[in-house]
């Protein structure tokens, strides 16, 4: 006989009471349920490619390109310098009168180990060339004062050919000293130094009717080395230094 005081709960709207058999034992867990994984994933938990994927250099059988079709074409490194000629404006122009004197005056002017073999030939070139030019300026001096009194107006033309040229000398050795430093823009005038000394060739060889050469020897100094310093090595050695210096 039950218990009239025990009542049973009350049941939700809805909800159907408790059937023999389907209630767990006390202390018992509920079973878990693993929720459906989502359509479209594979076993590992990733996804799977979009309908329509390949990977890279997939071609399905049978595929033929279009007619006229070209590859692209394989990706090149730039070009690197090769050291080869290639003549370029300089861009280290000197920007007051210090830059263009030596570095340290002209105490380091016979040294030149660290040069290259064509560019230490071509420093010789032009500076003894251009000490023996202010030597044979100062010996034209004391020959145009000698001129000055004997014939006033040829003296003075004599004398300021004679300037010219001691300034030219100068000019030579301090460009010598800036090209052995590395500057571009001192190598582009001897380049034009040397050009003049073929415009002063012709013009003495037309003044003395043929007969006079004396400055072609000069010309063919200066132009082999100007060459020097534009050989493959020279250039190579001047790009190592571009904006170091």
């Amino acid at each position: 006989m039950s218990n009239t005081n025990e009542v049973p709960p009350p049941q939700q709207p809805g909800g159907r009471p408790p059937q023999p058999g389907n209630v767990p034992p006390a202390g018992s867990e509920a079973p878990r349920v693993t929720p459906p994984e989502p359509e479209g994933t594979l076993p590992d938990g990733n996804q799977p490619p979009h309908q329509g994927y390949q990977p890279p250099g997939y071609q399905a059988p049978g595929y033929q390109p279009p007619q006229g079709y070209q590859p692209p074409p394989e990706y090149q490194a730039p070009n690197q310098p090769s050291g080869g000629f290639r003549f370029e404006l300089p861009t280290d122009r000197p920007r007051s009168f210090n830059d263009a004197m030596p570095r340290g005056g002209f105490s380091g002017m016979f040294t030149v180990t660290w040069l290259p073999t064509e560019l230490k030939v071509a420093y010789w070139i032009w500076l003894i060339g251009g000490l023996l030019g202010l030597l044979g300026g100062v010996i034209g001096l004391f020959g145009s004062f000698v001129l000055l009194a004997v014939a006033p107006g040829l003296g003075f033309v004599v004398l300021l050919l004679v300037l010219l040229a001691l300034a030219l000398a100068a000019a030579q050795v301090i460009l010598a000293m800036k090209m052995k430093e590395g500057r571009e823009w001192a190598r582009f005038a001897l380049t034009i130094v040397a050009g003049i000394s073929l415009l002063l060739a012709i013009l003495n060889a037309s003044a003395a009717d043929g007969r006079g050469g004396g400055s072609w020897p000069s010309f063919v100094i200066s132009l082999v080395a100007t060459v020097l310093m534009w050989l493959p090595n020279s250039q190579a050695w001047f790009a190592s230094l571009r904006g170091r210096i």
